[in-house]
């Protein structure tokens, strides 16, 4: 199973951008998907997640701001992320769980300049 991500980029606060994500592989059977991020210096975490039924979950930094979506049928999970600030800037990282295992995109870089 391959994850490729894609959107990031360079923005101003306030700004916005929509992130990608597609799985190729074996990709059947997706349990849930999610995005998160590292900033410099700082542990991996959580930004939002979606369960195959579609139950969503943020972390409380980005709620209201941040919204995720999916087409299972295309094995694509969505981040549209509005109003942005610095301290969004990180390395934002997708993953699906697929039979219970999870897999991870590359990375894309999200810079937010104030």
């Amino acid at each position: 199973v391959q994850l490729q991500a894609s959107g990031g980029g360079l923005v101003q606060a306030g700004g916005s951008l929509r992130l990608s994500c597609v799985a190729s592989g074996r990709t059947f059977n997706i349990n849930g998907m999610g995005w998160h991020r590292q900033a410099p210096g700082k542990q991996r975490e959580l930004v939002a997640s979606i369960t195959r039924s579609g139950d969503t979950n943020y972390a409380d930094s980005v709620k209201g701001r941040f919204t995720i979506s999916a087409e299972i049928y295309k094995r694509a999970v969505y981040l549209q992320m509005n109003s942005l600030k610095s301290e969004d800037t990180a390395v934002y990282y997708c993953n699906q769980v697929i039979l219970g295992t999870p897999y991870w995109g590359q990375g894309t870089q999200v810079t937010v300049s104030s």
